[in-house]
């Protein structure tokens, strides 16, 4: 019996940098490769409740840790209910990759909130969530996830850059493809920003008023994390032990320390990028100043991408990593996480029977 070839998925995500919850409405068709059109994307910013909540869920005990993902479920279920009765959208599944509160795989731990059983009731469609914890089973880093879709969707790019709380990067080589976090961008950016009332810094323009704090650059560059061989990836826990306590973090102007970040991303990205072409997208996509640091340093030649694929595209491509579940086909790559083997993540959430 032949597979089904075309899917109509809800993709939905939550970034570390807390900006909002990414819904999109994606279709995916397989003839000699999968192709994908996105039909609309919106993004719902937190209230000021679900970011001090989702800024703090790692203090809290995990029986709190537990309800608060039953609840975010639910707001995640809610606002799927409305994106779809307002655009009349028929879909065959939601795909949600969650909002991380840990992430440490060399202690086999790595937890997403937004409790896929509990999307699945509200919205009475069967959902697909928890895609890393089978890699994380696996000896993998359970991240990145992305290189699957960027592999299938985004053959064209040599690079596939993004740039969210952390940068991340899928580099193709004919049939092969190797990814991992690069470094803190919107997580470390943004937590400047918010010290001078800033939500973010748009453009750059703060940290192009500062100067860069050379002492510290050199530090920054020097972080045994760039010198490690992938798999790898980074998360909060990281960024708070070998960045936040760093002497000179309390001690520099908030201005300057924008402006030695940037040169810091710039760099770590920018030398990665040797040759051909690199699609960027993710929020930082729009930070001006940020991509001029990156062009500095790079060899390739730099693609924005289109507004849609900059703001939707890990949730075009959790959508598609649904897809792939369903079919039981291969969404995690050993190569790129260091898993035992290839895996297909994700658990499959059906939703209850109702009257």
């Amino acid at each position: 019996m032949n597979k089904i070839n075309k899917y109509s998925v809800i993709g939905v995500m939550s970034g570390t940098s807390i900006d909002g919850l990414d819904i999109v409405k994606c279709d995916f068709i397989k003839n000699d490769k999968w192709k994908y059109t996105i039909e609309k994307g919106i993004t719902i910013k937190y209230s000021k409740k679900w970011k001090e909540t989702l800024n703090n869920i790692h203090q809290k005990p995990l029986k709190e840790i537990h309800e608060i993902s039953i609840e975010y479920g639910k707001l995640i279920g809610q606002e799927i209910n409305k994106f779809i009765k307002k655009n009349k959208f028929n879909i065959d599944l939601i795909s949600s990759h969650g909002h991380t509160v840990f992430h440490q795989p060399e202690k086999k731990i790595t937890l997403q909130i937004g409790d896929g059983q509990t999307i699945s009731n509200t919205t009475n469609k069967l959902t697909i969530s928890n895609f890393r914890k089978l890699d994380v089973k696996l000896n993998g880093q359970g991240a990145p996830l992305v290189p699957v879709g960027d592999f299938h969707l985004f053959s064209k790019y040599k690079y596939c850059l993004n740039l969210g709380g952390f940068a991340n990067i899928s580099i193709k080589n004919k049939s092969n493809i190797t990814a991992f976090d690069i470094c803190p961008v919107n997580i470390i950016l943004n937590h400047l920003s918010n010290q001078l009332n800033m939500e973010f810094d748009r453009n750059g323009d703060l940290g192009r008023e500062g100067t860069c704090n050379i002492n510290l650059l050199h530090k920054l560059n020097k972080l045994s994390y760039y010198n490690l061989k992938g798999p790898k990836s980074l998360a909060r826990e990281w960024l708070e032990k070998n960045i936040l306590g760093i002497k000179e973090i309390k001690e520099i102007k908030t201005k300057d320390l924008l402006a030695t970040f940037y040169e810091h991303i710039g760099f770590q990205i920018g030398k990665l990028l040797e040759d051909r072409n690199t699609l960027v997208s993710g929020g930082g996509a729009y930070n001006k100043y940020l991509c001029s640091k990156i062009r500095e340093n790079s060899k390739s030649k730099i693609i924005i991408a289109e507004d849609k694929i900059i703001n939707f595209k890990e949730a075009l491509i959790f959508g598609f990593l649904g897809v792939l579940r369903i079919r039981n086909e291969i969404n995690c790559l050993k190569d790129v996480t260091g898993a035992l083997r290839d895996n297909c993540g994700g658990e499959i959430n059906q939703p209850y029977l109702t009257k």
